[in-house]
């Protein structure tokens, strides 16, 4: 019987030491020396030459069939919702008929050196606010 008492015992006692190393992350109410230490942000990569990337590729933004003419492009700012870059792009377009579109204005996003995404622009898109300078 006190064998068994002394597994019992040894289970528990490994169970609650087990049990306590999921707790001491960042947000626990554990002292600061228990916890673990808050991982470091991913480091920022340089800035992208985003006018050479549109003279090489302006295809990865407009269709070649909208003709785009005078693509004006703002500075590169860091992306705020993943790693890279963000820039906003606009020129003028044509429809497939041939019909003049006006300025569109597309907001991309620049990750390892490349355009990996692009999107009309929205509300709350800054790209009302930002200057432009031609490719």
């Amino acid at each position: 019987m006190r064998r068994v008492g002394f597994y019992i015992a040894l289970m528990v006692s490994a169970a609650l030491a087990l049990g306590g190393c999921g707790f001491g992350d960042v947000r626990s109410p554990l002292p600061e020396f228990l916890r673990a230490k808050a991982p470091e942000p991913p480091a920022l990569e340089p800035a992208p030459d985003i006018k050479r990337m549109l003279r090489e590729k302006l295809d990865s933004v407009f269709t070649a069939a909208s003709q785009p003419s005078n693509v004006l492009v703002s500075e590169p700012r860091p992306n705020l919702r993943a790693p890279g870059w963000t820039a906003c792009v606009k020129a003028e377009v044509v429809s497939v008929t041939g019909k003049p579109l006006g300025t569109q204005t597309y907001r991309v996003e620049i990750s390892g050196g490349v355009i990996a995404d692009r999107r009309q622009i929205e509300p709350e898109d800054t790209c009302a606010t930002e200057s432009y300078e031609p490719i």
